[in-house]
């Protein structure tokens, strides 16, 4: 049976509210941070790109290949964003939720090639066959303007992050390692590598310019590829832990066995899974066993009721609910 797609979740909703809390932040934050930053990084790619090819710069043609592969994560992002929020349906009763995260894999891997492996490549290529630089004044005014875009982009995330940290109770960096949405986590990582990668090619275009040497520029651009590894695979990493099924923390597990305990229909708890199927949303599977002695017919009528229950919290996206056998443990929390 299919279930209902909840498009516009809200805080508010009383059932599993910690659930909704822990997952963080609402989906239109998150459409609005990629979107700036998508702006930010084409706006920084192409004057990278123009900079890069007036003064030949190793470390900033390796910055604009980083900030180009940005460019096209944002696009992926955007996408990803799109077709998770599609309805459920009968094909997909928990929704198309997990696309987010496959959509967001392939942004990770993008990043990757593009930018890691090209800004590696060309930086052994330009320690083989040195070339110099000239205009270092343009490179430094375009290096200065990407700061100040790439800044209001990362304060963007920062800003949609610092609250998901506070609804999770963990610091900024937790938070953002541990959320159910990669576009908030691919858009903090990318634009926290740009700042980082454009004081790195700043300092390789100084050193080339101070020693006459392109080797500084050319280690810069290999030092970029490195970091824009490491956060690829991160990234990659994560969307990767989220397809096979993360579960929900345990104190959010914690606080949904006591919101089932508190239902008057249950007994006990004796199974409970919380496994995320897309960003802020979960399927609940478990076992319950449920007051009174009723019939049959009257005890499935009653479990679908509770599923229908727990289904009207935006952080759910499906409820599959058993009953528990007599001899199984009761779960506490």
């Amino acid at each position: 049976m299919a279930r209902r797609s909840r498009p516009n979740p809200v805080e508010s909703e009383p059932f599993l509210g910690p659930l909704w809390s822990a997952a963080g932040g609402a989906g239109s934050a998150s459409l609005t941070t990629v979107l700036v930053a998508l702006a930010a990084n084409f706006l920084v790619a192409v004057a990278k790109s123009v900079a890069a090819a007036v003064t030949g710069s190793a470390s900033l043609l390796a910055e604009a290949a980083h900030s180009w592969a940005d460019t096209g994560n944002e696009v992926f992002l955007l996408i990803a964003y799109r077709r998770s929020r599609r309805p459920a349906d009968r094909a997909h009763p928990f929704g198309y939720g997990r696309e987010a995260y496959v959509w967001s894999l392939l942004a990770a891997l993008g990043l990757f090639v593009a930018g890691a492996a090209f800004s590696v490549t060309h930086g052994v290529q330009e320690l083989l066959h040195p070339a110099p630089a000239t205009d270092y004044v343009v490179g430094y005014v375009v290096l200065a303007v990407s700061f100040v875009l790439e800044g209001i982009s990362f304060l963007r995330s920062v800003r949609q992050a610092r609250r998901t940290a506070d609804l999770m109770e963990r610091d900024l960096i937790a938070a953002v390692m541990a959320t159910s949405d990669p576009t908030l986590r691919a858009v903090f990582a990318e634009d926290f590598a740009a700042l980082i990668g454009l004081v790195i090619a700043a300092a390789g275009l100084g050193a080339h310019q101070l020693t006459g040497s392109s080797t500084p520029d050319a280690v810069g651009s290999i030092l970029v590829g490195v970091l824009l590894g490491g956060v690829a695979t991160f990234l990659i990493d994560r969307n990767r832990e989220f397809l096979i099924g993360e579960e929900a923390r345990p104190r959010v597990r914690a606080a949904a066995i006591r919101a089932l305990l508190a239902e008057p229909e249950v007994a006990r708890v004796t199974y409970l899974r919380l496994e995320f199927v897309g960003p802020r949303l979960v399927s609940v599977i478990g076992d319950v066993d449920l007051t009174g002695d009723a019939t049959e017919s009257n005890v499935a009528v009653r479990l679908r009721a509770l599923e229908a229950k727990i289904d009207a919290s935006p952080a759910v996206a499906g409820t599959v609910l058993s009953l528990s056998a007599p001899d199984e443990p009761s779960l506490t929390e």
